[in-house]
């Protein structure tokens, strides 16, 4: 990495939703950055947490016994094993952080592709 990352610039460069885009690896991670709109699918994660992070916008992660709603600065760690799913009414913009190659989806042959900003 050769200077600072501007993550308001990485988002601003797409504009699909659900769709996460790397911005630099760290420890075997991918820090990522994603637009999210409406409502993602129930899913889990077996073999690992799952970080979210509100940059712009509300989101509401969607427990099977509760909702957490997050705000700009708010961040929520979903449990490995623990089957939730985002929901943004609006469009929220989001970092995120996890183990290089973790499908979005919970299961490889579901996922979103990963691209690099």
């Amino acid at each position: 990495m050769s200077g600072a990352i501007d993550l308001s610039e990485k988002l601003s460069s797409f504009s699909a939703h659900w769709s996460p885009h790397t911005v630099t690896q760290f420890n075997d991670c991918d820090v990522m950055v994603v637009k999210v709109k409406g409502e993602f699918v129930w899913h889990k994660h077996d073999d690992t947490d799952d970080f979210f992070l509100v940059l712009k916008g509300l989101l509401d992660i969607q427990l099977r016994d509760r909702t957490i709603t997050l705000g700009p600065g708010q961040m929520y760690v979903v449990p490995k094993g623990v089957e939730h799913r985002p929901v943004a009414r609006e469009e929220a913009h989001l970092l995120l952080i996890e183990p290089t190659g973790t499908p979005n989806t919970g299961d490889a042959a579901t996922a979103a592709p990963r691209s690099t900003v």
